[in-house]
């Protein structure tokens, strides 16, 4: 198992790592809306979730992937009566290769944020 890291995305905030790697498997951790600074993007959901998927793709840079390596996504949100706009903005990022995924909603999310998505990519060694 490696870990992975990079400076591109906020730091894991507790006992965790951005992201690992098991053979060709990356397992990212949940990200949610922060900057690559730390700083919390306060904003609507549309807001977050571009915040979201832009601290993914930096972690799967980090391993030379994009999204079209990625094979599964798991979506939390906090409020299911966003998932409309939510997926809105997912579909901008999946266009033609689409991952399986889930979708759940959920009592609360750290730092009460209205999103939080992680992902597993498979690596083509």
């Amino acid at each position: 198992m490696e870990t992975i890291s990079t400076n591109k995305a906020p730091k894991a905030i507790g006992p965790y790592s951005q992201a690992v790697k098991v053979n060709s498997f990356i397992f990212t951790s949940g990200q949610i809306p922060l900057t690559k600074d730390g700083e919390l993007i306060d904003g609507n959901i549309k807001e977050q979730t571009e915040q979201v998927f832009k601290n993914l793709i930096a972690v799967l840079e980090a391993e030379q992937l994009t999204l079209n390596d990625v094979v599964k996504v798991t979506v939390y949100l906090k409020d299911m009566n966003e998932f409309q706009e939510m997926n809105e903005v997912y579909a901008t990022y999946f266009k033609e290769h689409k991952p399986a995924r889930s979708t759940v909603e959920v009592a609360r999310l750290p730092k009460d944020v209205k999103v939080e998505i992680e992902m597993i990519a498979f690596k083509s060694e």
